[in-house]
């Protein structure tokens, strides 16, 4: 059985995913600024993912497999951080707490390596979220 943490997650824009979204959001550049999630080494160590790997992100409304790195900017133990985009957007509770925005940040994520599985690009998720 592969090793799993549950953590918690925060999506929020950040510098790579606008400069990629000027491009597009089906480039190459959006891809590889999007479809990972940061994680605080020690978390990264514990669960033996190496870096630049597939894990499998899970929320209590959907899961996504993106490449893990070690986080670009500081975060602490026990918090990751996706870009927001179609990759975050996969796992974000819709839940608004009467706000009418999703609670992007502040909810819990299984984090487990996904070793052999494929990051999938930004046309395929959207297709197969429609279709459900």
């Amino acid at each position: 059985m592969l090793p799993e943490k549950t953590l918690t997650m925060i999506t929020q824009r950040s510098i790579e995913e606008g400069i990629a979204l000027e491009k597009g959001k089906h480039t190459k550049e959006y891809f590889d600024a999007c479809s990972v999630i940061e994680m605080n080494e020690l978390d990264m160590l514990r669960l033996s993912i190496e870096e630049n790997s597939p894990v499998k992100v899970k929320s209590e409304c959907g899961e996504v497999i993106v490449k893990a790195i070690v986080g670009i900017q500081e975060l602490p133990e026990g918090i990751c951080h996706i870009r927001q985009g179609v990759w975050a957007n996969q796992i974000v509770p819709c839940r608004t707490y009467s706000t009418g925005v999703p609670q992007y940040s502040g909810f819990p994520v299984t984090v487990t390596p996904a070793p052999g599985s494929i990051v999938r690009g930004a046309r395929e998720l959207l297709f197969e979220s429609v279709r459900m």
